[in-house]
């Protein structure tokens, strides 16, 4: 007769044990939508207003001169093996010289690429902070950073957007709440979820409460240069004088190809804060997955320098197209009032319960209307605010439209009659 199976001891096998970083991996957004048996209205052609990925519709897609790039990158002999964990230099000299401006110029040997701008956030939270310690996060934000911080034991705290504002930082919350634990605040400019872009003056506030506690930035910078008319952007980097900045980017955004799989964490340190401690960590750090892609990486250069300004034109103008015609649209909406973007790909929508019969919540907005009028958003509250919903502005106008449209009957349907 065989002997029982054991896990290592006397007896039978035993159910095995996920580790600690596993149990606390939680992305808030799939656990709230993969969680809600919920079914479209099978009557009505699905409008997805819910999901990051600009490539969707197929509206929007990288410009040709990248997918030539690709294309005769694939076919060179000395692009399919390991590349340097941080990057090949002819990489990093692209990304180096694609942000460079008159006036601060990026050095090759200060960046480091990674597998996309997620790979970039999760290696900045790493580097800077141990579990126990904590960082500051602005709230609403982009759910991953909550992820990143408690995988790895790391408390997030966070800092309140204004949404009366234009979502601008509550800069005396944000520094009530630093201790000595406190290793980094996270700034995110042009913003996921809130589409709001900072003005140089609220940039430098920023910073200079970072420089009062001797915090370094970690800057999610991947919607760079993406922003509406009569808005400018700011590097942080660009602007900080001596708090050093980790400024996180990427490829997937402003070339529309989030599958290409390549970011970067350019290092601003002026007086070599990071010289001997973060930055070789960081280098340690991007040595676990041995680099990102190197067929993208052989395309950079070409990539970043050859694609002409009409592209970035034309993708700025869908999404500005569609931001206000939702925003006119849903001004008309009982219980909705939005808010104008200043850039990036999406919009909050504020929602009132008490204009509504049967709708409590964010959350029950989002199950109502996607069983009723086959629209997916996304409720606010797995980005740390409730009773507000995202919306992506990446479809195409006609299903802009159409999903507007559909909103606003939705609204009328559940709205209490005024007497």
């Amino acid at each position: 007769m065989e002997k029982p199976m054991t896990n290592g001891m006397k007896g039978t096998w035993l159910p095995i044990q996920a580790s600690r970083s596993a149990r606390n991996t939680i992305n808030p957004i799939r656990r709230i939508v993969d969680r809600m048996k919920i079914s479209p209205n099978p009557a009505k052609e699905m409008i997805s207003l819910s999901i990051g990925d600009p490539t969707h519709y197929g509206n929007m897609l990288p410009p040709v001169e990248a997918l030539e790039a690709i294309v005769e990158a694939v076919q060179l002999p000395t692009c399919h093996g390991y590349a340097p964990s941080f990057g090949t230099l002819d990489a990093r000299r692209a990304v180096a010289q694609f942000w460079s401006r008159s006036n601060y110029i990026v050095k090759p040997e200060d960046v480091i690429l990674t597998s996309g701008c997620s790979h970039a956030l999760e290696m900045c939270v790493d580097g800077l902070a141990d579990s126990g310690d904590n960082i500051l996060l602005p709230r609403p934000g982009f759910s991953l950073y909550v992820t990143l911080c408690q995988s790895l034991g790391i408390e997030p705290r966070f800092y309140d957007l204004l949404p009366n504002e234009q979502w601008r930082a509550d800069l005396s919350h944000l520094e009530s709440l630093i201790d000595d634990r406190t290793r980094a605040v996270l700034i995110n400019n042009p913003s996921n979820p809130c589409g709001a872009v900072y003005s140089e003056e609220h940039l430098r506030q920023l910073i200079n409460i970072c420089e009062r506690n001797h915090l370094p930035i970690i800057a999610d910078e991947i919607y760079a240069d993406m922003i509406f008319s009569g808005n400018q952007f700011h590097f942080l980097g660009m602007l900080s004088e001596n708090v050093p900045v980790l400024s996180c980017g990427g490829i997937s955004k402003r070339f529309i190809c989030p599958g290409w799989r390549v970011g970067w964490i350019v290092i601003h340190d002026r007086h070599n804060l990071f010289k001997d401690t973060i930055k070789p960590g960081l280098m340690d750090l991007s040595s676990r997955i041995l680099g990102p892609n190197s067929v993208t990486q052989a395309a950079m250069s070409h990539i970043l320098s050859e694609t002409p300004d009409s592209y970035y034109d034309d993708i700025l103008q869908q999404l500005q197209n569609n931001a206000e015609f939702v925003y006119n649209s849903l001004l008309e909406a009982p219980g909705l009032r939005p808010t104008m973007p200043q850039g990036a790909m999406y919009m909050l929508i504020a929602i009132n319960p008490s204009a509504f019969l049967d709708i409590q919540d964010d959350k029950e907005f989002f199950t109502k209307l996607l069983c009723e009028e086959s629209i997916s958003c996304l409720p606010a509250s797995v980005f740390g605010i409730d009773n507000f919903i995202r919306i992506v502005l990446t479809t195409p106008m006609e299903k802009t439209e159409e999903a507007c449209q559909r909103i606003l009957e939705f609204c009328h349907r559940h709205a209490k009659t005024i007497a």
